[in-house]
This record gives structure tokens, sequence and C-alpha cells, in this order.
């Protein structure tokens, strides 16, 4: 498998991630960023400070100056694309980070000019990597900037309103990179804080980082159940969230409806893959809710596109542009959602409010990289005339894969950007019509793949 992906570059250390491929990254990556500098953060992976300078290698070959935050959570280095350093702003930032992938595994998240480089921008950049000579070396320009620093000030003066706040906070960094800055803005702020798996391991000796998995919360939950009123837990690197109160896993998409309270008449943006409930109760208070494609490279760029208040993805990529810069920040997120508790939201009972529906989660089918949207396309096909025992439809939208509206609910089945798999959802306000939608659609899949 190719490690230029959609949204990232990606591999296995040693085997794909080695000292020639990284190199080679790091010199054609050069050539596409205008300005000398660039900022350069890693995970908490046992080879991510060696594949830091295998990189270093390759830009400072390609012309490029490195200003080294060290080991950060993967907001942090967006955060750097905002900052200035001693007459320094940088024109581009790259994150070596394997997220939530297993430990064997690392990658690199890159930033140009305050945008997401992804899609064909990085597909483009593997093919140069591929075609070019090893370069040559030069001398190692590296300058040491205090990210870390920068960043917890930050925090704790944006939430200053905050500090000494009561309310019980447990939370899991999962070994990740979390660990580097919340416990420290937690106590800064003066707040009740306990954390469990805070400090960095890239090996993850407790549980994958991976807080959209329910089975990596059983601590975190008997944590709450014991000691806490508000629970939060994050990925490996930190631009995902999961929270957590004593009646709810809360999704990503009800997150936006919680955020969105303290905002006046916002534009909002959500995937695909989010609820109805979402769209229709922000539209109902006076918001402008746009359903737009899945990846967090897609929300950022629309999110700037339209000047919108808010994104987010079900999985917990929350996006801020609202008194922040427009990236998920999973640590921002968390004191954004303690301010809600602050200002004397109660989390539950305004979800208890919503419209119940039954959904699924996301449901993943496998198939093949050629072969997934192509399935895509025969379902599109199909749907012009679908089988007579088909739901009624009332209209079907195309922005990412089909997501099909019925009368009482909706489907979604799309091609992943990142695996060989197709992704299903389904809601209803009934439950045996959600069972009926997703068996009508698995059974629309199938007949695709029949005409392979």
């Amino acid at each position: 498998m190719s490690i230029y992906r959609e949204y990232d570059i990606r591999g296995i250390f040693e085997k794909e991630l080695n000292e020639e491929s990284v190199v080679r990254i790091g010199f054609a990556l050069a050539a596409k960023i205008d300005g000398e500098y660039v900022a350069v953060g890693y995970d908490a992976r046992s080879h991510s400070p060696v594949l830091f300078e295998y990189l270093v290698r390759g830009l400072n070959a390609g012309g490029k100056k490195v200003l080294d935050m060290g080991l950060v959570p993967t907001p942090v280095n967006y955060f750097t694309n905002y900052q200035e350093w001693d007459g320094i702003t940088p024109s581009a930032s790259v994150m070596i980070t394997g997220s939530h992938n297993p430990s064997e595994y690392n990658g690199f998240k890159i930033t140009v000019d305050k945008t997401p480089f992804f899609g064909e921008d990085i597909y483009a950049l593997g093919r140069e990597c591929e075609a070019m000579d090893m370069p040559n070396a030069v001398a190692r320009e590296v300058i040491k900037i205090d990210a870390h620093k920068r960043y917890v000030d930050y925090m704790v003066d944006a939430f200053s309103h905050l500090k000494g706040m009561q309310t019980k906070i447990v939370y899991d960094c999962g070994n990740g990179v979390a660990g580097v800055v919340l416990p420290e803005i937690f106590e800064r702020l003066e707040m009740d804080a306990k954390g469990i798996y805070i400090e960095p391991d890239g090996t993850f000796p407790n549980h994958h980082p991976d807080p959209s998995v329910e089975h990596n919360l059983q601590d975190i939950k008997k944590l709450l159940e014991k000691e806490g009123d508000i629970a939060f837990a994050y990925d490996g690197d930190a631009d995902r969230i999961a929270v957590l109160t004593h009646k709810n896993n809360i999704k990503g998409d009800m997150m936006a409806l919680l955020y969105s309270m303290n905002m006046q008449t916002p534009t909002v943006i959500g995937e695909v893959k989010c609820s109805q409930v979402m769209y229709d109760e922000l539209e109902r208070r006076g918001a402008n809710a746009v359903m737009y494609k899945t990846g967090h490279s897609n929300l950022k760029l629309k999110m700037k596109e339209l000047d919108a208040d808010l994104g987010c993805e079900i999985n917990g990529h929350i996006f801020f542009q609202n008194r922040y810069f427009g990236y998920d920040d999973a640590i921002y997120a968390t004191f954004r959602m303690l301010e809600l508790l602050y200002d004397g939201i109660d989390l539950d009972k305004e979800l208890a409010k919503l419209p119940k529906v039954y959904s699924t989660h996301e449901i993943n089918i496998k198939t093949t990289e050629q072969e997934k949207f192509i399935i895509i396309d025969k379902i599109k096909k199909l749907l012009k005339n679908p089988p007579s025992s088909f739901p009624i439809i009332k209209d079907i939208i195309m922005i990412d894969g089909v997501r099909i509206n019925f009368e009482k609910g909706w489907g979604l089945v799309r091609a992943s950007n990142t695996t060989p798999v197709l992704v299903t959802r389904f809601e209803s306000t009934d439950e045996k019509e959600a069972k009926h939608y997703e068996d009508a659609v698995n059974n629309l899949i199938k007949l695709a793949k029949e005409m392979l």
C-alpha cells in the first residue's frame, strides 16, 4: 500500500518510512514551500525523533531551515503557523505522527501557508519522491522553539475565566501526547482534574489511543463513575476527543450542537456521517448548517471558504474558528466544553431534549482500493431505477458518496479515502425502519458488486 494517502503520509517505520524515503520527502516538500522556515514537531513514538532527523536533512537540502518544537500534540504543531518566533513566521509545518495507528506506524501531517497539504498535492509529492535521486547532504540548520510554553500560555489566558472551577474532571491521555500539555493547563487554571495514562509512551501499554472505539474507554468510564462529573479522552496525537458524562458518550455531531449554544447564529459544517438531528436542530435555532465531505483536511478548507464558526466529524475532530484558528484541537475543545458547564449548561438535559433517533455506528465493508469508487458509481446508477422493494427516496445527496434521505431517516454509503473499505451509516426515528434502510442499502451494495 502506498505511504502517500489522501490526508497525510503514513507507513511502517523502517519498512516504508526509512532514511531514503523520508530524506526525499523533505527535499521534495521544500520545493512546495515559498518561505524559508518550516516548523516540525513529533509525537511519542520511539522512532519519531529518528524520522525528525531524516526529515530535517531533506528539508535543509531543499534550502529550508527547521524550527524544532520537539515532542508536542498535533494541535500545537498547527498553532505554530499562527505565531511569530523572534521575528520568524513559519511558512509551513510538519507533524511527525502515527496518530491512533499501531505503534510500528508513523507519518507526516503537513500544513503549507496555514492550509492542509493533502489529496493530489500529496500524490504528486509521492510521484516526485519516487522519481528523484537522493539529495546531497548539507549543513544542519535547526532552531529550537518553545512551542509548548507558547501554547500552554495561550490556553491559560484564553480560559482564565474558568480558573478555580469546581467541576470534578477526569481524563485519559492514552499515553499519547495530550499528556505533554494538558496537566499543566489544568494545574495553572487550578482545576480539580485527575488524569490516567498521562505519560507519553509510543508503545501504548494500557490501551490503543483511539477514543472513538468503545473498548478503549473502559478505564476512564470506571474513573468517571467513581470520581468525576465529566470525562475526556484523546487519541494518540490529541486532535480528536471523546466527551463522556454519566449518561452519554457524546459524539462529534452532538458536541457541535452543544458548542453552538453559546454562539450567535453560527455557521456550522458537519460531515456526511453526521446525524440529521444536528442539521435540523441547528437550522431550527437560526444557525447555518452545512453538510460537507468527510476528512479533517476537507473540513478545514470548507471552514476557511465559508468563514464558518465551527466544524465537526462524528469521530471527535472538532474545529473552532469562533475565537480560534479553524483547525482540529482536542485540547482546546476540552476547555470549550468545560466553558459550557461553567455557564450553567446541563449537557445531559440538553441532549435529552433532542428528537430520539436510532442510528448505527460507522460500518466498514471490505473491498479493494481499485473497486471502492467504482462500486459507488454503480450504486448511483442503480438508484436511478432502484429495486421495487427499495424504500421511498425523498432525495439523494452526493457530496461524498451517496446519502439517501428516506421518509423516516437516511442511509449513507461512501468510499473511505484512507482504507480499502466502503463506510455505511444508518439513522431513523423508527428502530425497525433503521434496520430496513440498512438491509436495503446493503442489498444495493451487493448488486453493485455483481456488476463489476
